[in-house]
This record gives C-alpha cells, structure tokens and sequence, in this order.
C-alpha cells in the first residue's frame, strides 16, 4: 500500500511546489493544487490534514536542495573567502534572470502569513534563514574569523535585502552589487586579522 500512496503524495507536493512559488500561497486553492497534481480532494486531504500542512510541506521540501544549492555555489567558486562569499550572489543574481524566477519562497511565503507567526510555514522559513546563517558562519570560523556569527548575520541581512529589493524592481543587479558589498565586509574583516 505504501508504493501506491507514495506517488500520490509526490504528485500533490509537486504540483504544491509549483503552483505557490508561481502564483502564491493564498492565490493557490486545494482544488487547483489536486487539478494540477491529478489527485482527487479526498486524496489529497488523506495526506495532508490542511493547507496548511501543504504550505509547510512545500518549505520543507525546498529546505535542503536550497542550502545545498548555496552551499555548491560556495564550494565551486575560485578565490578567496571574500570571492567565495561574492559568488553566491552572482549566482542568485544569474538564477533571478531566468523567465520563472520568483524570488525567495521562503520569503515570499513569509510575506503572505506575515499575520500568522505562529504558522507552520514561518517556523520553517525561519529555520531555513537560520541553518544558511549558521553553515555561513561555520565557514567564516573555519577561515578563523572573529565574530564569524556576526559576519554570517550581515551576509544574511545582505541575501534577504536583495532579495526583496530584485523583487520590487526585478533587476538581479541588485544581488549583484550585494555580493560586492558581501565581498568587502569578508575581506575587511580578514584584512583586520592579517
């Protein structure tokens, strides 16, 4: 029974996963998420009690590849610490230009239950924010940086600012020139250490 039940699920989070980093978490119905995923109602409330449930499945889902999205971009990028740091953005500015780019869900998400911050889907958001602020600053101890938590929470406030801000005027330049400004604080904190 399980094997029958699995794809259905991955069919509603999927279609989930779609339709709300399109169009929007409130903009979305349960119908339309069953439509898409080719399940009944009934299906899809066997497994997922709520929306609300499915909104919190969708984040969840994202978690991971997102951090290891990043954490890539990271690894791969030539340089220095600075240069690293930098990439990421360059990277977020090249993903924003693409024709489906919505923006950050997580952000997005949190922007819609803004009245909510009890709901699932925030907790999960902010957990996100928090493990990308918490691997960064992992790689800024490793480099021996001090304060490397405090470095980690400017880059993030740098990440979340551009993402907003590319959003408003949908110009991925904006996450560009944030990375230089990322770039400049590593470095300058390196620099203070030398």
């Amino acid at each position: 029974m399980a094997v029958s039940e699995r794809p259905a699920r991955e069919k509603i989070v999927d279609a989930a996963n779609r339709l709300f980093y399109g169009e929007g978490i409130r903009a979305v119905s349960v119908d339309a998420i069953a439509e898409k995923a080719g399940v009944t109602k009934k299906t899809l409330y066997y497994h997922f009690k709520s929306k609300d449930d499915l909104v919190a499945e969708y984040l969840t889902s994202k978690d991971q590849p997102n951090l290891k999205l990043f954490e890539v971009w990271f690894e791969e990028a030539d340089g220095s610490l600075a240069s690293k740091t930098e990439a990421i953005f360059l990277q977020v500015a090249k993903s924003a230009r693409h024709p489906k780019w919505k923006g950050c869900g997580f952000l997005r998400t949190a922007a819609e239950l803004a009245n909510l911050p009890g709901h699932p889907a925030m907790k999960i958001g902010a957990s996100h924010k928090k493990r990308f602020e918490s691997w960064l600053a992992g790689r800024f101890a490793e480099s021996n940086i001090e304060g490397a938590e405090d470095l980690a929470r400017q880059i993030v406030l740098l990440m979340d600012g551009a993402f907003s801000t590319m959003l408003i005027h949908r110009d991925p330049a904006y996450a560009e020139e944030a990375g230089r400004a990322a770039n400049a604080l590593v470095a300058l904190r390196l620099s203070e250490q030398a």
